[in-house]
């Protein structure tokens, strides 16, 4: 019997919960070959989360943590609390479809290479089109930029089954990222000195420079909401994001990678700024000022991880900017990319 473990990640959630918990319970069921929990850990909210699932879900086990770690270490703290053989780190504000759970777990299980995965991410409100976390699985260009197959920067992609291929993918969504236990735990789990965003990305390069693949099952489809914590327009989200950009690059790139691209990422992050600030958008440009100035405070720190992972050729990576791809190439799908990929 497999064991899976859907752990949901809460912090004064409790009107996501309300909304999106009946088909997460209808649908994460057991079977002849998998026995499904589902697992909320609560991130020390101050609304009546953990009140309203006593009452309304006694059967569903509640993890309650002293304070808000943010995504990344408290799903780390969580975990290490959780005995599966497969997790499920599960957005809150994801709506579940029949016999989501088997499909994923039945692909990882033909292959023990396959440590991380993700089914088919869909928009909740418009439920044709790929959802911008992560579509049909994700991808970095040369310069650490992320894109998903259905998704490339703002543009979405109508669902039409043209990704419905099974394949390996760069970087599996934190929306719903199916993991082996075994390997979450070899890897050290994610990087908890990210908060959120880009750990995903992080954990699945480090997985890749170990030797494990990371894959898309088109059979299993959910809907997401997306933004449920913060907006998409944050100054927050924005630091964190070039924050954690910078340093996911600087921890996992080869040597003779390493400083070339760091250099004109920092380039390209300024022009960012200057475009935020040329547009009136003063938050969104301290936002990046601020990011770079954390990271490079950050640096001794990441000198020690990277000291301590391994960096190697990966594949997956699109081999050209992405930027000029899509705003003067006028590639705005992944379909349409013509550049190579890293093999």
């Amino acid at each position: 019997m497999i064991k899976v473990a859907v752990v949901i990640l809460n912090w004064n959630g409790r009107g996501m919960m309300e909304r999106f918990l009946p088909s997460v319970m209808e649908h994460s069921v057991s079977d002849a070959n998998l026995l499904v929990s589902v697992v909320v850990a609560d991130n020390g909210s101050t609304d009546d989360s953990v009140e309203f699932l006593s009452k309304h879900y006694p059967e569903i086990s509640v993890i309650q943590l002293d304070k808000n770690y943010g995504f990344a270490e408290g799903y780390n703290r969580a975990l290490a609390q959780v005995e599966a053989d497969y997790y499920v780190l599960l957005n809150s504000d994801v709506e579940c479809t029949p016999h989501w759970i088997q499909p994923v777990v039945e692909m990882m299980e033909r292959d023990p290479q396959v440590a991380i995965a993700q089914p088919k991410l869909r928009m909740y409100d418009q439920k044709e089109t790929f959802e911008y976390a992560g579509g049909a699985g994700g991808f970095i260009d040369c310069y650490g930029y992320p894109f998903c197959r259905g998704r490339i920067f703002s543009t979405l992609e109508e669902d039409v089954i043209q990704y419905d291929d099974e394949r390996d993918i760069f970087w599996a969504t934190g929306a719903a990222m199916f993991v082996r236990a075994s390997v979450f735990h070899e890897l050290g789990g994610l990087d908890g000195d990210f908060f959120a965003h880009m750990e995903e990305i992080d954990f699945c390069w480090r997985a890749q420079n170990h030797g494990y693949r990371v894959r898309y099952c088109p059979e299993s489809v959910l809907y997401h909401v997306g933004g449920g914590t913060l907006p998409k327009s944050s100054p927050f989200k924005t630091r964190l994001n070039f924050r954690n950009n910078l340093s996911m690059l600087y921890k996992n790139l080869p040597d003779d990678r390493l400083k070339k691209v760091l250099r004109r990422r920092m380039l390209l992050d300024g022009i960012a700024a200057l475009k935020f600030l040329l547009q009136g958008h003063f938050g969104e440009f301290k936002a990046v000022r601020e990011a770079h100035k954390e990271y490079r405070a950050l640096r001794p720190q990441l000198k020690e991880k990277r000291a301590a992972l391994k960096q190697t050729a990966v594949a997956g990576i699109y081999q050209r900017l992405l930027l000029i791809d899509y705003y003067f190439r006028g590639s705005k799908t992944f379909s349409s990319l013509k550049g190579e990929f890293s093999k």
